[in-house]
């Protein structure tokens, strides 16, 4: 079996993880691998049914089109494997890191546990719960004197119980790649943050109200916060398409429609896939495909196709927890937004203070192509369609909108 071609500009994959063992028996269409590339972690299946044989090892880089197993496909299937048929499934087995034991120093030293303090010392040193063995002795042979122990302090940074392994283990090679994105994103372009707050009473009310309508009309579909930042976003690149263009050279390349990516949290780690004509999608479609695409991403079926082109991103960082960042742009991209926790705070309102569940939004910008103006009102725009849901976002009509 070669090596498939993940995309286009993918010229090499790194083997992940291997499913199966040298000599087992494999099924047609069977998962035997895991292979990274520097977009996404695809599985590969087998191509015939038979006795495989390993040609590359775990974390050995290869190049497209590269053999990396042989199947024989004249072995017979053994009888173990049709009396496991009937059994219950085994999960996949994981990939085994193995964590050299730290050996001890060779160096030659002198010890100091054959020591014996002085009477006086060995006292001096009880009352200050110093062991003899952390002190050197300035007597004969190295004996502690009485002055030894008065002047003797514990020592802070010797470690006492407790563990100190350590672990080392190789990146993946997309974890690789989007630590190269994100260095080359901070020096190649002119990134500059700003932020606004928003108040997310009127959505809350508007979820409150519908979603549990929304859910038993749309079979099982979720009214979450994402469709709504997803719509405002859609709206405030349409009143300023700046911030939906890229930087090319000398050129700047603007866009008529919207695919936004969507940062999602992935077992192997970030992903973005792309929500294609944002623009033309219902609160409901935004919903289906958004979940469509995490579930991939969650059971690792995400491809590169489901994550290239997009032209502006959103970020979550509220479901960890995080009160407010600065996102890093996502190349070639020249915008993203950064969503934050709701806390409750105290804000005035007509003059009199209450409290509301407000959100920081934050807006990272490439000031190359995009200046203050266009940014600090394209977030105004997100902040006003958030904040006026039903006029701006549901023409006035959140069951029309919803497709209740």
């Amino acid at each position: 079996m070669k090596v498939p071609s993940p995309g286009e500009s993918i010229k090499e994959v790194e083997i992940a993880t291997w499913l199966v063992k040298d000599g087992d028996y494999v099924e047609k269409d069977q998962a035997i691998a895991e292979v990274d590339s520097d977009k996404a972690t695809l599985e590969l299946p087998a191509e015939a049914s038979g006795i495989i044989t390993l040609k590359a090892e775990e974390g050995d880089a290869v190049a497209v089109g590269a053999v990396v197993c042989l199947i024989d496909t004249s072995a017979a299937k053994p009888a173990s494997v049709e009396s496991k048929k009937s059994e219950s499934p085994k999960e996949t087995p994981k990939a085994e890191v193995k964590v050299e034991t730290p050996k001890a120093a060779t160096v030659a030293e002198k010890t100091y546990a054959s020591q014996t303090p002085s009477p006086a010392a060995k006292k001096i040193l009880e009352e200050k719960n110093i062991q003899p063995t952390d002190i050197i002795g300035t007597g004969k042979d190295g004996r502690i004197t009485k002055d030894d122990a008065v002047n003797a302090t514990p020592s802070m940074g010797t470690p006492t119980g407790g563990t100190r392994g350590s672990e080392r283990t190789k990146l993946s090679m997309l974890r690789r790649k989007v630590a190269e994105r994100l260095v080359a994103a901070k020096n190649e372009t002119a990134m500059l943050t700003t932020f606004n707050e928003v108040n997310m009473t009127p959505i809350n009310t508007i979820r409150n109200e519908y979603k549990d309508v929304f859910k038993a009309k749309h079979g099982g579909l979720g009214l979450g916060y994402m469709s709504f930042f997803t719509k405002a976003v859609t709206r405030a690149l349409a009143l300023f398409p700046d911030v939906n263009s890229m930087i090319d050279g000398d050129f700047k390349t603007s866009y008529d429609f919207c695919d936004i990516s969507i940062a999602v949290s992935g077992p192997k780690g970030l992903m973005v896939p792309v929500v294609r004509n944002a623009e033309n999608l219902s609160f409901r479609g935004v919903e289906a495909e958004i979940k469509r695409l995490a579930i991939k991403s969650r059971d690792g079926q995400i491809t590169v196709d489901d994550m290239t082109g997009g032209t502006f991103t959103i970020t979550n960082g509220g479901v960890f927890g995080s009160m407010l960042s600065t996102p890093i742009i996502n190349p070639p991209q020249s915008g993203i937004l950064g969503m934050h926790n709701i806390i409750e705070r105290p804000i005035a309102v007509n003059g009199i203070v209450e409290i509301h569940p407000m959100m920081y939004v934050a807006l990272s910008y490439d000031h190359r192509i995009i200046d203050g103006r266009e940014s600090v009102g394209f977030l105004v725009a997100v902040k006003e369609a958030l904040e006026n849901p039903l006029e701006l976002l549901m023409n006035g009509d959140a069951k029309k909108t919803l497709e209740l």
